[in-house]
Formats: structure tokens, sequence, C-alpha cells
């Protein structure tokens, strides 16, 4: 049985250069083409979140008032993926930003990744981007009812129905 967990993570900002950390984590667990387990949570850094990144996600430092902070999220979201290979879409991106804050916690992720964009560039060379949303309705149509876009847990969701679609063709 193959067992894929999918991530999404939102962020204060795009760089860690700059300070910018992960505040909220999706992921959901697939094993043999079914989504059978999800985590998700908001995290409380203490970062200042960038307006360009409220804007995206509409995540305000109001919402991580309360939330567990990094020391909590991490241990777990190690225990949720175990050895499983991981899928993002824009891997590069997420990836850089997990390993980062394992990284201030003393831990690692040697998983390997796989990136739907570019699996969706090679599957799909003709749509006029690989953004989620263009591949996804590409794809599908139109979003899952009640989907909130660039919020970890349904772009985690989205990313895994563009992964089982775009492995499963020829």
């Amino acid at each position: 049985m193959e067992r894929i967990v999918v991530v999404d993570v939102e962020t204060t900002g795009l760089s860690m250069r700059r300070g910018g950390r992960v505040i909220e984590v999706g992921a959901v667990v697939i094993e043999d083409g079914t989504i059978v387990a999800e985590l998700a949570t908001l995290i409380s850094t203490g970062a200042p979140i960038s307006y360009g990144a409220f804007r995206v996600h509409g995540i305000s430092e109001e919402m991580l008032i309360g939330k567990p902070g990094p020391e909590e999220v991490w241990p777990e979201f190690l225990a949720f993926v175990g050895s499983a290979a991981l899928v993002a879409h824009n891997a590069s991106f997420d990836s850089a930003f997990v390993r980062h804050e394992l990284h201030l916690l003393g831990h690692r992720l040697p998983n390997c990744w796989h990136c739907t964009v570019r699996l969706a560039r090679k599957k799909l060379p003709h749509i006029p981007n690989h953004r989620l949303d263009t591949v996804y309705r590409h794809l599908f149509g139109q979003f899952p009812a009640g989907t909130q876009r660039h919020r970890a847990l349904d772009d985690a969701r989205m990313t895994a129905q563009v992964w089982l679609e775009l492995t499963n063709r020829a």
C-alpha cells in the first residue's frame, strides 16, 4: 500500500531570510488513491504577517492568538507524515519552509518531495499557467463547494486531487 502525504503551508511572507514563518499547515494522507487522514492547524509563531501574505490567505495575527506554537505542531507533523513521500504544489516553496521550521527546532525531514507544478507542466503543457487554481479548474471544472482558496487544508485537498488525476494519466 503506497502512502503519500500532500502538504500545503501558509506563511507570514515569501522569504525566510526576511523572517517568514509558517502560520498554517495542512496535510492529507493518500493511501491506495483515497484520502484517509487529515491534519490542519494554525501556528502561533509571534512573527508579524506581511500585508501581502494576509491579502493572499486572509490569516490575521488575531487568528493566531491561543493557537499552538511550532514546538507543539512540528513534532505532531513529523509523526503524521512518517516516512511517506510528500507532495506539494510548488514543492520548492513548501519544502523549504517546512524544512526551515523543523531546522529551528533541531529536527530533519529526509522524506522525498514531489511537485504537482512540475507534473502539471509535463502532463498539461497547453494550459495558460500552472497555478493550482488553473490546473484544478482544467481537470475538474470548478472548485469543491465551500473551498477556501489559500488555506492550507483546502489547498492540500485540491493538490491531492490534482496529484491523483495526473499520476493516473498515461
